[in-house]
């Protein structure tokens, strides 16, 4: 079994065990992965900002076939829902803080983050119709030093492998590697094909530091790199492989961290059961 396939039969095996009916992504046809109402993949039905926000992105995630066959994020592996089912409550909740004290991000003193936004554009080109967009953006307070703090969010993802980078962002965004000579030295070894990450998205990844360092300073942003564990060849690979990214970023002054969901819902068990029981247990037996 491969670790995508894991990832698949335990998410199966959680909708058995709460009578959730499945279909395939045409219907009758596919593997029966897809739930037959979006709700019933996300712990609480997400708010009317964020199904705007969904809607406005370039990933289509939303998009229901037009014989009614479902969207992405009805998907039981889908990224997207589980970005949603860990930070669309703390969004309803107004309380930004929480979540970001449990990704490391702050002190638990710290009264900086302000606003949960999903799918959000940070263009690097004006050239290019479809900018990047970032899974999870926690916006801090104006006055904060660190201005945003970035979350990319990965389920079955970090067991696929990807493609490079595009030749454009060497050749049409020199303003943007001046103070990062070591990411545009992997740029240049990963385009237009990437032989050296196996499963991570280095060049997406990439992007998003582009996108971030047009808006703010490099010191102005944080990105947060959050993927499922998996286990296998693949999961080791893939560890390696953010280590390695993430020494490199490092170098350059890029504030990037690292984390599992695993060890995320670990962190929210420890640190906040008694407060939110019913949604950390959720999290606790669909993810861990």
């Amino acid at each position: 079994m491969t670790a995508i396939e894991h990832i698949k039969s335990k998410q199966i095996a959680w909708a058995r065990t709460n009578a959730i009916e499945l279909t395939g992504s045409k219907g009758d046809r596919g593997a029966k992965v897809y739930t037959f109402f979006l709700n019933e993949n996300l712990y609480e039905p997400m708010s009317c900002s964020t199904l705007e926000q969904f809607e406005q992105g370039n990933g289509n995630e939303l998009l229901m076939g037009r014989d009614g066959t479902p969207c992405k994020m009805q998907a039981l592996h889908s990224s997207s829902a589980l970005g949603v089912n860990v930070f669309e409550y703390w969004k309803k909740l107004g309380d930004a803080v929480s979540i970001a004290v449990a990704c490391k991000f702050v002190r638990k003193d710290s009264v900086a983050p302000k606003m949960i936004v999903f799918e959000e554009k940070y263009p690097i080109s004006e050239e290019r119709d479809h900018p990047p967009n970032i899974d999870v953006v926690i916006h801090n307070d104006d006055s904060s030093d660190v201005k945003r703090l970035a979350i990319e969010c990965k389920f079955t993802e970090a067991c696929r492998t990807h493609g490079g980078l595009d030749s454009f962002y060497l050749t049409k965004c020199f303003d943007l590697w001046g103070d990062i000579p070591n990411l545009k030295k992997l740029a240049e070894s990963i385009s237009p094909n990437d032989n050296h990450f196996q499963y991570f998205h280095a060049a997406q990844l990439i992007k998003h530091i582009l996108g971030l360092k047009k808006k703010f300073d490099k010191h102005e942003f944080k990105l947060f790199y959050l993927w499922y564990d998996a286990l296998g060849k693949a999961g080791a690979i893939h560890r390696k492989e953010v280590g390695k990214f993430g020494g490199i970023a490092k170098e350059d002054g890029i504030m990037f961290r690292s984390m599992t969901y695993q060890e995320l819902i670990v962190r929210l068990c420890k640190t906040l059961s008694a407060k939110h029981g019913d949604y950390i247990q959720y999290l606790v037996n669909r993810y861990l």
